[in-house]
């Protein structure tokens, strides 16, 4: 099946063809994966279900949920290029208070594929539900694994401006020289996304909430620019990027705007015709996207509602 181009974007089909440039199925991930080839992706970047009981979700024990991963994870890998990479976003599964970290138990079932883990990356973000009997959450992982020891990784694409680029060697050989690299810094694996700094401590990205520009109905929606640093990184144009749980389409926005071939999966038909409709919206330029390093807002403190509530200076008294 081929849905009509509209304002001049490329089609999108629902099976994989080579060299098509958007796939996108409705239906069910293990399946579809199924039918691709073998290390036909260099990139598979997604956030599979949490297990949480959400609408989209049934929710399972912990044990057999895990097991559930298991024959998609063995697919997934199999249609990897031996160059390529998967990045496994994921959250915590919390059951009767108790707080199980999801990318501690995915560790070893891709080290039992022989995925290496290169990087365990902490994506932040600032708001979201508030604990009553725990810390309130306000992260989550990204596991970067690769396949072999020779893999696409485009530092160049992802550097980041140094704090102190005026530093210089203060010994050896080079004393007095720059110390630093003129094209920028490598980021650490822990990062804050800002326009000119980007290593200080966390991939600070806003998570997709009400006031996000990106917002649509999808309860646990990632923001494209989570996935763009990926696809920046760890693909070269005209690659293949593959999400196998796609949801309304951020990792396939991602791909599309860099330039990447876009795979996606999804089982649910009203986020399936939100991707189609946000994928047209981004031919056209119509699309509301966070734009990528976009500092995080930082109140001034003289806002109204940055200062404590009259209320509680009463109950102080």
């Amino acid at each position: 099946m081929h849905f009509a181009p509209r304002f001049g974007e490329p089609p999108i089909v629902d099976h994989f063809q080579n060299d098509v440039p958007i796939v996108l199925h409705l239906g069910d991930a293990s399946a579809f994966t199924a039918t691709l080839p073998d290390q036909c992706v260099e990139l598979i970047i997604t956030s599979p279900p949490y297990n949480l009981g959400k609408d989209y979700e049934r929710r399972v024990s912990l044990e057999t949920y895990l097991a559930l991963q298991t024959p998609i994870i063995a697919d997934l890998v199999r249609v990897l290029s031996p160059t390529g990479s998967l990045c496994w976003q994921v959250g915590n599964y919390v059951e009767d208070g108790e707080v199980f970290p999801l990318d501690i138990f995915y560790y070893t079932h891709f080290k039992r594929h022989g995925l290496k883990l290169r990087n365990r990356i902490v994506w932040h973000f600032r708001h979201g539900l508030h604990a009553a009997k725990r810390f309130s959450g306000r992260y989550e992982t990204l596991l970067w694994f690769i396949k072999s020891d020779q893999y696409t990784f485009n530092l160049d694409a992802v550097r980041v401006a140094a704090k102190y680029p005026g530093k210089r060697h203060y010994k050896g050989r080079h004393i007095g020289k720059p110390s630093g690299n003129p094209k920028g810094k490598n980021p650490s694996d822990v990062w804050e996304i800002l326009l000119d700094d980007w290593e200080s401590a966390f991939w600070d990205i806003p998570n997709v909430k009400a006031n996000h520009p990106e917002k649509t109905v999808h309860p646990c929606q990632f923001p494209v620019e989570l996935a763009e640093r990926c696809v920046l990184a760890l693909t070269n144009a005209g690659q293949a990027v593959f999400d196998p749980y796609a949801g309304v389409g951020s990792a396939l926005i991602a791909a599309i705007k860099h330039e990447r071939r876009a795979i996606g999966c999804e089982r649910d038909a009203t986020y399936v015709e939100i991707a189609r409709q946000r994928i047209a919206a981004y031919h056209a330029g119509t699309l509301k996207l966070r734009p990528l390093g976009r500092p995080i807002h930082e109140p001034s403190g003289r806002e109204k509602v940055a200062q404590p509530p009259a209320e509680w200076h009463e109950l102080a008294l």
